[in-house]
């Protein structure tokens, strides 16, 4: 695996302690592709911002219902373009659609996009980011999915999250994936959130992946779908054409925000 940044390895850490509950130093030097005084120094910095608690070898997750509400620099990563992200997102939205917005930072940058100006527009979602954004939209009627609160994410997952998704017939949904890949195709970190962005795309017509040039090369622990199967990606435009190429090469249609 090539080598992350610094933000987005310290990020891949934190996923891995959300969903595994502890890191190896020695796992995480090999996958990730850096060196073991350098994961160590990622650890120090995460304990530092009580992300985590160090042991010998390793680490351990510490009040995981934290995390991503804490971990300020890395929850603001790419914020800029996540914004833009979401701002050419929303434009394609139009009066009178049904729509699914997926939890995530980008899929919530594209809630506080949605033109003031739209009518007749429902909104589902298992986000209560999303919900709460949407509270005054007068021209927006929001449906939340139910299911079990998943604290870190501030979403609702299964069991129940999945029950209404599958009497939804949407336009179009917006998706939050971890990683774009031209082999894995579109993944996330754990299989509860997996489970979900797979009922969000069957319930859908067309399928817009929203992912901010981190996540391209990045495979995740959960697929969601194939390459091919989503309709387009909307990513940065400092987004590196060499990661770009491999994916338009599988049949993906990406839009530059």
């Amino acid at each position: 695996m090539a080598a992350f940044g610094a933000v987005n390895r310290q990020k891949e850490i934190v996923d891995r302690l959300r969903v595994d509950g502890k890191v190896s130093v020695a796992v995480l030097s090999d996958e990730l592709g850096v060196s073991v005084v350098t994961i160590r120094n990622d650890l120090d910095v995460l304990e530092r911002q009580q992300m985590l608690r160090r042991l010998r070898g390793g680490a351990i997750a510490v009040r995981p219902a934290r995390f991503q509400r804490s971990l300020h620099p890395l929850h603001n990563a790419f914020e800029e373009e996540k914004t833009r992200i979401g701002e050419l997102a929303a434009s394609l939205v139009r009066d009178g659609e049904t729509i699914i917005i997926d939890a995530g930072s980008t899929t919530l940058a594209l809630a506080r996009a949605l033109s003031m100006a739209l009518q007749d527009v429902a909104v589902v979602t298992p986000a209560l980011d999303v919900a709460l954004e949407l509270e005054r939209h007068m021209g927006v009627k929001v449906v939340i999915t139910g299911g079990t609160f998943a604290k870190p994410q501030r979403c609702l997952i299964s069991p129940f999250a999945t029950t209404l998704l599958r009497q939804i017939n949407a336009d179009v949904a917006f998706v939050a994936c971890s990683g774009v890949d031209a082999e894995k195709g579109f993944t996330t970190q754990s299989w509860e959130e997996a489970e979900v962005k797979h009922a969000i795309v069957a319930a859908s017509s067309r399928v817009v992946f929203l992912a901010d040039r981190g996540k391209i090369g990045h495979v995740a622990t959960a697929k969601i779908m194939d390459i091919k199967d989503a309709e387009l990606l909307i990513t940065d435009s400092d987004a590196d054409p060499a990661t770009l190429r491999p994916l338009e090469h599988a049949g993906l249609n990406i839009i530059l925000a």
